[in-house]
Order: C-alpha cells, then structure tokens, then sequence
C-alpha cells in the first residue's frame, strides 16, 4: 500500500511539473509574438525597429522574456512584402509591425480578415496609403506613426545654404505612395522659395545609376530622400553627386552621416520608440489599434555635416551652425545589420 501511495505522489509530482513548465497560468506570463516586416534595409528603418524595442521594453515588453519577435526583411521588394506578412498571418502572430509605406500596406492587406492589429512607422502619408481617413482615424485594425518631412522647412534650410540655387532634384519611386505625396508637397512649396522642382521617376534600383545622371545635369542640389528604394541606393547617389560637386540634402541623420550635407527633418529611433509605446497599449489591452489615430513627430531637428560642405567648397551658415541640433564632421559608411 505505501509502495502505491508513493508512485501516485510521484506521480502527481511529475506532472506538476511538467504543467507549470509548459503552460501560461496567468496574462502576466503570456509570452507575445509579434512580426516585424521592415521593407528594406537602411539606417533610417533599422533605426525605427530598434526605437520601436526599445520603446516596448519601457512598457515592460522585453523580447526574450515576454515577448518573442519574427524580424524579416523584405529586400525593398513587394512581392516578398506580401508573403512574409501573409506567413505572419499564418503564424497567429499577435501583432505585425510594418516598417515604412509598402510594409504596411502588405500588412494591412494580409491581416484584413483576421483580428490581428498591424502597428506601423516611417509612413509619410497614411491617409494617400489609404491606412488612416483625413481625421487621422484608422480605416481598420491599423496604426502607428508618420515620418512625414517638415518640407518648408527643408527648403528654408536649402535656401540658406544656397542663395543661388534654381533647381532642386527630387527621385522617386513611381509605385510608391509615400513618394508621391511627398513630390505634391515639395511643388506646392518650392515656388514659394524661388526653386523649381525636377523629379526623376523610377520603378527599381536598377534604375538609380541612370536616373541619378539624368537628374544631376538639370539640377542645383538633390533633395527628398524618403522614398524606400532611392535610401536604399544612397552611396550610388552621393558617389556621382560628389563627382559632380552637387549637394545631397537628406530626411533625417543617418543620412547627413552618411554624406548628405544637411537636413531638417526627425531622428527615427525616437519616432520607432514612440511608436513602440503605442504598441504597448494594444498589447496590455488599454486601447485598439482600430480606435488609435496615428501620430508623428513635430518638431524637426536640423542636422548639418562640415565635412561634405567643406568638400563641396560650400560654406555653411554661421546661425545654422549654432542651431543645429548636430553638426557632423566625418562621413560614416554604416555597416549591414
């Protein structure tokens, strides 16, 4: 009898623990899985996704403990875009996060059945992405944050630097959104600071290296760089742009890093970090994605790099150099992550 007693209490034992070792007892213990599909890799979005953690773990999401996190690329193509959300979809992830304008949209697209919320960043106009209404309030289970540039005061800035200048160049891709709106932007404006807008149309990289000399024989200075595939061939632009002694003015800092001459615009890991908080929320269950107006950044911050002007034999400003947020005096070529 005391042999039977102690095989049950052993045996009790053992599936005791197996029980508290496989199985979540509490909300408190749930492990969250969300899919971050980032579009393509540059600075500007790896800066987003890293912000976009960080902001999550001072909600108290810390990967690794409560939270689990599929992290893909998609190469800056939208056919992969489309079947790595829809494989998200597949996994039951409880959240996609989609990094830059083409991400969402797959996203959106892919999750629209389903009651899985989508949570994006570095989308310059979620309302032409058809994400959000004019109010700013979602058009399904999606939200996030907008990148969009401070335009005026990018030409402000050009204006300063280059009394003389008459045509600013503007690349973009033709399929894309965000590229779009923002060209709108930049023509409505640029008359109003003496600047005539020329813009050089492209469907893929392949097609930079043409577009890029095309441009530079009718311009003053390129400006933009929002658009996902032209960041993504940057080097390429700013190797003939250099030769050619034009400046490059950049969207946000990494890119004024990387050779831009300067920039008024935001600093993404702050924009993936406001964005992260936002995710929280839908996470811990304190709003809905469907009820959460997109948010962005207002205030820009004016980045400068001596180094390029020096090279360019441009002399900047001594009021801008005092305002600016950072003044950059080396050009740094970032490593892939």
């Amino acid at each position: 009898m005391k042999k039977i007693l102690v095989v049950l209490s052993l045996v009790m034992l053992l599936v005791g623990c197996s029980k508290g070792s496989g199985e979540k007892t509490s909300d408190s213990e749930k492990v969250y899985k969300i899919g971050i599909l980032q579009f393509a890799q540059h600075p500007s979005l790896d800066n987003c996704r890293e912000g976009f953690l960080q902001g999550l773990e001072e909600e108290g999401f810390v990967e690794g403990k409560n939270l689990e996190i599929d992290y893909q690329n998609a190469q800056a193509d939208m056919g992969i875009a489309a079947q790595i959300a829809n494989a998200f979809v597949g996994n039951k992830v409880d959240m996609v996060t989609a990094i830059a304008t083409p991400a969402a949209m797959s996203a959106y697209n892919a999750t629209m059945k389903t009651d899985i919320p989508v949570v994006y960043t570095a989308i310059t106009d979620p309302i032409v992405a058809q994400l959000a209404d004019e109010n700013k309030n979602p058009l399904g289970n999606v939200t996030g944050t907008s990148d969009i540039l401070p335009v005026e005061a990018q030409l402000k800035l050009i204006r300063e630097i280059m009394p003389e200048a008459k045509n600013l160049g503007i690349l973009h891709t033709s399929s894309e959104a965000n590229s779009d709106s923002m060209l709108k932007i930049y023509k409505d404006l640029a008359g109003k600071y003496g600047f005539t807008i020329v813009d050089e149309a492209i469907n893929t990289t392949a097609d930079i290296p043409l577009a890029t000399d095309n441009l530079l024989s009718k311009v003053d200075a390129i400006t933009n760089l929002l658009d996902n595939t032209v960041v993504n061939s940057l080097p390429t632009i700013l190797d003939k742009a250099n030769a050619k002694k034009i400046p490059v003015f950049g969207s946000e800092v990494e890119q004024v890093n990387m050779g831009c001459l300067g920039s008024e615009g935001i600093e993404y890991v702050s924009l993936g970090k406001q964005t992260g908080k936002m995710a929280a929320k839908i996470l811990k269950g304190e709003a809905k994605a469907s009820e959460m107006p997109f948010e962005t950044i207002e205030k820009p911050n004016l980045y400068l790099n001596s180094k390029v002007a020096k090279d360019l034999g441009i002399e900047i400003p001594k009021d801008l150099l005092d305002r600016a947020t950072e003044n950059i005096t080396e050009v740094v070529i970032p490593s892939e992550k």
